[in-house]
């Protein structure tokens, strides 16, 4: 069984393309071609579950048409629309200086220096020029805070752990918010 944790969201499968089967998938992150797989995971009612890639082409920057293996049908494929898209956490790699997209790091815990442990990463936004983690405190709340290279001091893949140095204004106010005073 793959669990949540051990997966990262690179896009979703947006439509059909032609009678065989094959499919347009939104990526946020080209990694299914940057390293070496044979499969990608799909959330299948709630399930995820690896296919198997037959082929995939680039369409655009953000778009690849995907077949996969027993996806040989336009009705088969259009079970899958609106499918969202994971890659394996493992095939990723650890390597330091590999390049990661931010929704790499959702499920992530986040722990600062001065203020400790933040909460987990729910969910990337990237609809703007900085980016940001929104993560889930502990009290169920959510707290936003900067994906910026500067403020991560070092990533543990192996416990899904982000150590940060956030700065002062940014860690008093989620300390303050935190508390409630």
């Amino acid at each position: 069984m793959i669990r949540e944790n051990e997966v990262y969201k690179i896009g979703v499968l947006t439509k059909t393309h032609g009678v065989s089967g094959e499919l347009c998938l939104s990526f946020t992150d080209d990694i299914f071609d940057r390293v070496d797989t044979d499969y990608l995971i799909c959330r299948m009612d709630g399930i995820l579950v690896p296919f198997f890639l037959e082929e995939y082409r680039f369409k655009s920057r953000s778009t690849a048409l995907v077949k996969f293996e027993d996806i040989d049908t336009e009705e088969d494929a259009r079970k899958m629309t609106g499918v969202e898209v994971f890659f394996p956490k493992a095939l990723a790699g650890d390597a330091e200086d590999q390049f990661y997209s931010w929704s790499y790091f959702v499920g992530f815990g986040v722990t600062d220096e001065q203020s400790g442990y933040l909460g987990r990463i729910e969910s990337v936004d990237e609809s703007t020029v900085n980016v940001l983690f929104e993560i889930k405190r502990p009290d169920g709340r959510d707290f936003l805070i900067p994906a910026h290279e500067e403020f991560i001091r070092d990533i543990d893949h192996d416990e899904n752990m982000i150590y940060v140095c956030l700065p002062d204004g940014l860690s008093n106010l989620y300390e303050t918010d935190f508390d409630g005073e």
